[in-house]
């Protein structure tokens, strides 16, 4: 069965556009797993426009205990500190998650939408990767499917990708899907036979979903903003329940 990571980020989102702290991030962290996900995921930008360092710690301690449930951060590896924001990598040190996963975006990014180009940050995520995964955290990179940047995944000591699924998802009901889904498949098909597991995440939804889950070595997909809107017209019990229905 491929694991359902819930991201947080949209719920934080909308706590954020009010003062006080409704509605609650740690709550529906605790929602989401009593309803069996076996991944809590979130993003932690210097900007703070969703999730915030301060639940990054809460949901760190919500997690760590819990043998069926894992926490992912993911985020820029290269992103600073800004205020109270701690930088990125500093912020994954703290909390020691089960998994990092390094995204290259930038705060002008509405969200994220590309994976790494390994041919020109390769060299400066290699020691970052080094020392994640020396302290015992399984790294994942943000990745388009492209069979030459997959083998530089490798080289740099990933231990995971996460397939980018935002083209993918774009061209669901269009001619392009299957092509799309093939390059996603071959990609994943490289990945394990040189040795690293397979996440995905981006736009993937009810509608989408069960093809993509269909690729044999994928272990893991991440799941937030339409995770958010089915939540809105189903109920967030209801919406759960269906991706797991779904990924089972």
């Amino acid at each position: 069965m491929v694991a359902l990571s819930i991201n947080l980020n949209k719920i934080a989102l909308i706590r954020n556009s009010r003062e006080g702290n409704y509605p609650n991030v740690i709550s529906h962290a605790q929602l989401c797993i009593d309803e069996g996900v076996e991944g809590i995921t979130v993003h932690p930008r210097p900007d703070q426009r969703h999730i915030r360092p301060i639940d990054v710690r809460q949901l760190n301690q919500l997690v760590s205990p819990l043998s069926t449930v894992e926490f992912n951060i993911e985020g820029n590896p290269f992103a600073p500190s800004l205020g109270d924001y701690p930088g990125f990598i500093a912020l994954v040190k703290e909390s020691q998650p089960e998994q990092c996963t390094l995204v290259p975006d930038n705060n002008d990014q509405l969200t994220s939408d590309h994976g790494f180009d390994l041919n020109i940050t390769g060299e400066q995520l290699m020691p970052i990767i080094q020392d994640l995964k020396a302290q015992g955290i399984r790294v994942a990179l943000f990745m388009d499917p492209d069979p030459a940047q997959i083998q530089l995944a490798a080289q740099v000591g990933a231990d995971r990708v996460e397939l980018y699924t935002g083209p993918y998802a774009a061209a669901w009901g269009t001619d392009n899907l299957d092509r799309l889904f093939q390059r996603h498949l071959a990609a994943a098909e490289l990945a394990t036979s040189l040795g690293m597991g397979v996440n995905a995440g981006h736009d993937l939804n009810l509608d989408n979903l069960a093809k993509f889950a269909s690729i044999p070595s994928l272990l893991e997909v991440s799941i937030g903003h339409a995770f958010t809107v089915d939540s809105l017209a189903m109920g967030m019990t209801n919406a759960l329940r269906a991706y797991k229905t779904l990924l089972s």
